[in-house]
């Protein structure tokens, strides 16, 4: 065996032979929206934001003609769309219906992996109705979303995560894509690093710095080239451009981070105000813990001034915060330091990290003196 076959993560035959779904619902805020509200129909909408403030959560596809896509401010929106139509989210009726494209899938496989409300992987290898064919699966899967919630989803079909991830993007929207064994390395030779999941703008940056512009580049390199510039996620990036993912589809998937924020409609300069937003923020983020009963260690403020600047606090226990109270107490310890301020707070934001489920009869959460 040479050098690179013995290199971290080597795929086993196995792998290969396993049956992954990616399903990605196609512009799921928007199309609820514009389900729901027929006037919205064949209109840019973008979900989030207002005309002025706060930033998209998602557009449509009349939308994302124009540019728009998520994470982008309002403003910046406006001015790519004159036309945009801004709606308020309403999460608990995508969480509702996310709920029931959910149980679609569950008639199929236990192994269900969601990432958010809109997309899941599937592990469908050895699946409840004894379906051979993993695109059959696929296609019962979108008729099946469409018949039920009158909504399109693409799907993505292959032998690991990776690749049905990108099978999905690839027909978008309403649209199934299957990426073979045969296929998935010559696939992923021509495919830009910055479509690979997992390479983000700063990644795609610093590889293309490096000369490394395609899955060809990336598979040129050495495993001790991309360690000495990458670090620990270098082994993924590495098997990733042969068309290779070891990682299994997770039943049991826990978030990494849960949080809420909120842009103002005016700036705060005072913190008794400041502190007033962010309870309501703790309320949001408390409210998803007690239904999930998931509790973290670590508490990270974010704020964004009035001239875009972003800075994060953060603060670790060594157990989990157990109650409400503890969560906010540890917020506002947070914040109070940063008054006064010279710029206007735009955005406050609360978040929990370092998650688990909670246990029963944990000692006080207590802040340091």
């Amino acid at each position: 065996m040479g050098t690179e076959e013995r290199a971290e993560g080597f795929p086993g035959e196995a792998s290969r032979s396993r049956k992954i779904i990616h399903i990605d619902m196609d512009a799921f805020y928007a199309s609820v929206e514009q389900r729901d509200n027929p006037e919205l129909r064949g209109k840019p909408v973008a979900v989030g934001g207002s005309r002025e403030r706060g930033v998209v959560a998602a557009a449509s596809y009349e939308a994302r003609k124009f540019g728009v896509h998520s994470a982008m401010p309002s403003i910046t929106a406006k001015r790519k769309c004159p036309d945009l139509i801004f709606v308020k989210p309403r999460f608990d009726a995508y969480k509702a219906i996310s709920l029931q494209i959910r149980e679609i899938f569950a008639e199929y496989t236990p192994i269900i992996e969601p990432l958010s409300l809109d997309e899941a992987y599937l592990d469908v290898t050895e699946n409840l109705k004894g379906v051979v064919l993993a695109t059959q699966i696929a296609e019962e899967i979108r008729a099946k979303i469409r018949a039920e919630t009158g909504l399109t989803a693409s799907a993505g079909v292959s032998y690991n995560k990776f690749l049905a991830k990108l099978a999905s993007d690839h027909r978008k929207p309403d649209g199934l894509f299957v990426i073979t064994p045969k296929m998935g390395p010559a696939f992923v030779e021509t495919l830009p690093v910055r479509k690979f999941h997992g390479v983000g703008p700063a990644t795609a940056r610093k590889m293309s710095g490096l000369g490394i512009e395609t899955g060809l580049d990336l598979r040129g390199q050495t495993l001790e080239f991309l360690q000495q510039h990458f670090g620990k996620v270098s082994s993924y990036y590495y098997w990733a451009a042969r068309g290779v993912d070891e990682r299994p589809v997770r039943a049991d998937r826990m978030r990494k981070s849960v949080g809420a924020e909120n842009t103002f409609s005016a700036d705060l300069f005072a913190y008794e105000a400041a502190r007033d937003a962010l309870r309501e923020i703790v309320d949001k983020v408390w409210g998803y813990c007690e239904r999930s009963g998931i509790r973290g260690r670590t508490v990270t403020l974010k704020v964004k001034f009035a001239n875009f600047r972003i800075i994060t606090r953060s603060r670790t226990g060594q157990i989990p915060v157990r109650t409400r109270s503890e969560l906010e107490q540890l917020g506002d310890a947070l914040l109070e330091p940063l008054f006064p301020v010279v710029r206007g707070i735009r955005l406050l934001g609360i978040s929990m990290s370092s998650l688990a489920a909670e246990e029963a009869e944990q000692p006080e959460f207590s802040l340091p003196v």
